[in-house]
Protein backbone atom coordinates (compact mmCIF):
# COMPACT_ATOMS: atom_id res chain seq x y z
CA UNK A 1 0.00 0.00 0.00
CA UNK A 2 1.27 3.47 -0.94
CA UNK A 3 1.71 5.85 1.98
CA UNK A 4 -0.61 8.90 1.77
CA UNK A 5 1.05 12.16 0.76
CA UNK A 6 0.18 14.80 3.32
CA UNK A 7 0.70 17.71 0.94
CA UNK A 8 -2.32 16.79 -1.17
CA UNK A 9 -4.65 17.88 1.61
CA UNK A 10 -2.92 21.28 1.84
CA UNK A 11 -2.79 21.93 -1.90
CA UNK A 12 -6.36 23.35 -2.21
CA UNK A 13 -5.57 25.87 0.53
CA UNK A 14 -2.44 26.98 -1.33
CA UNK A 15 -4.33 27.29 -4.61
CA UNK A 16 -7.08 29.30 -2.92
CA UNK A 17 -4.52 31.66 -1.38
CA UNK A 18 -2.80 32.23 -4.72
CA UNK A 19 -6.11 32.85 -6.49
CA UNK A 20 -7.26 35.25 -3.79
CA UNK A 21 -4.02 37.24 -3.98
CA UNK A 22 -4.38 37.63 -7.75
CA UNK A 23 -8.05 38.53 -7.49
CA UNK A 24 -7.33 41.15 -4.84
CA UNK A 25 -5.34 43.39 -7.20
CA UNK A 26 -7.35 46.52 -7.85
CA UNK A 27 -8.36 47.61 -11.36
CA UNK A 28 -7.36 51.08 -12.58
CA UNK A 29 -9.57 53.71 -11.01
CA UNK A 30 -10.00 55.94 -14.05
CA UNK A 31 -9.52 56.02 -17.78
CA UNK A 32 -6.44 57.95 -18.97
CA UNK A 33 -7.13 61.29 -20.69
CA UNK A 34 -7.52 61.33 -24.46
CA UNK A 35 -7.37 64.13 -27.01
CA UNK A 36 -9.63 64.56 -30.02
CA UNK A 37 -7.94 64.88 -33.40
CA UNK A 38 -8.69 68.14 -35.21
CA UNK A 39 -10.92 67.78 -38.30
CA UNK A 40 -8.03 68.76 -40.61
CA UNK A 41 -6.00 65.80 -39.38
CA UNK A 42 -8.84 63.32 -39.97
CA UNK A 43 -9.96 64.53 -43.39
CA UNK A 44 -8.49 62.44 -46.25
CA UNK A 45 -6.19 64.16 -48.74
CA UNK A 46 -7.67 64.92 -52.13
CA UNK A 47 -5.42 65.19 -55.15
CA UNK A 48 -6.68 66.53 -58.48
CA UNK A 49 -6.57 64.37 -61.60
CA UNK A 50 -5.91 65.29 -65.18
CA UNK A 51 -8.56 65.42 -67.88
CA UNK A 52 -8.75 62.87 -70.73
CA UNK A 53 -6.64 64.92 -73.13
CA UNK A 54 -4.78 67.55 -71.10
CA UNK A 55 -3.12 70.58 -72.60
CA UNK A 56 0.11 72.16 -71.41
CA UNK A 57 -1.93 74.63 -69.34
CA UNK A 58 -3.84 71.76 -67.71
CA UNK A 59 -0.58 70.05 -66.82
CA UNK A 60 0.83 73.21 -65.23
CA UNK A 61 -2.38 73.91 -63.32
CA UNK A 62 -2.56 70.32 -62.07
CA UNK A 63 1.11 70.48 -61.05
CA UNK A 64 0.48 73.59 -58.94
CA UNK A 65 -2.78 72.23 -57.49
CA UNK A 66 -1.20 68.89 -56.54
CA UNK A 67 1.74 70.68 -54.93
CA UNK A 68 -0.61 72.80 -52.82
CA UNK A 69 -2.64 69.71 -51.89
CA UNK A 70 0.50 67.85 -50.85
CA UNK A 71 1.57 70.77 -48.66
CA UNK A 72 -1.86 70.82 -46.99
CA UNK A 73 -1.78 67.03 -46.59
CA UNK A 74 1.66 67.17 -44.95
CA UNK A 75 0.45 69.91 -42.58
CA UNK A 76 -2.53 67.75 -41.59
CA UNK A 77 -0.21 64.77 -41.01
CA UNK A 78 2.08 66.88 -38.82
CA UNK A 79 -0.96 68.06 -36.86
CA UNK A 80 -2.10 64.46 -36.30
CA UNK A 81 1.37 63.40 -35.16
CA UNK A 82 1.66 66.39 -32.81
CA UNK A 83 -1.74 65.57 -31.31
CA UNK A 84 -0.76 61.93 -30.80
CA UNK A 85 2.53 62.87 -29.12
CA UNK A 86 0.76 65.41 -26.88
CA UNK A 87 -1.82 62.77 -25.90
CA UNK A 88 0.92 60.30 -25.01
CA UNK A 89 2.71 62.92 -22.93
CA UNK A 90 -0.50 63.76 -21.05
CA UNK A 91 -1.16 60.07 -20.40
CA UNK A 92 2.41 59.55 -19.13
CA UNK A 93 2.05 62.50 -16.72
CA UNK A 94 -1.35 61.16 -15.63
CA UNK A 95 0.14 57.74 -14.88
CA UNK A 96 3.06 59.25 -12.95
CA UNK A 97 0.78 61.54 -10.94
CA UNK A 98 -1.65 58.74 -10.06
CA UNK A 99 -1.55 57.29 -6.59
CA UNK A 100 0.08 53.89 -6.39
CA UNK A 101 -2.39 51.10 -5.94
CA UNK A 102 -2.52 49.56 -2.49
CA UNK A 103 -1.67 45.90 -2.23
CA UNK A 104 -3.50 43.74 0.23
CA UNK A 105 -0.58 41.41 0.88
CA UNK A 106 2.85 42.55 2.09
CA UNK A 107 4.79 40.36 -0.37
Amino acid sequence: MTPPIRWTRLAPIGFAAMTASCAASLPPSAVPPRLTLPPAAVRPCRLDRLAESPTQGDLEAAYVARGAALVACEAARELAVATLLAEREIQDRWREAGTPRRRLWPW
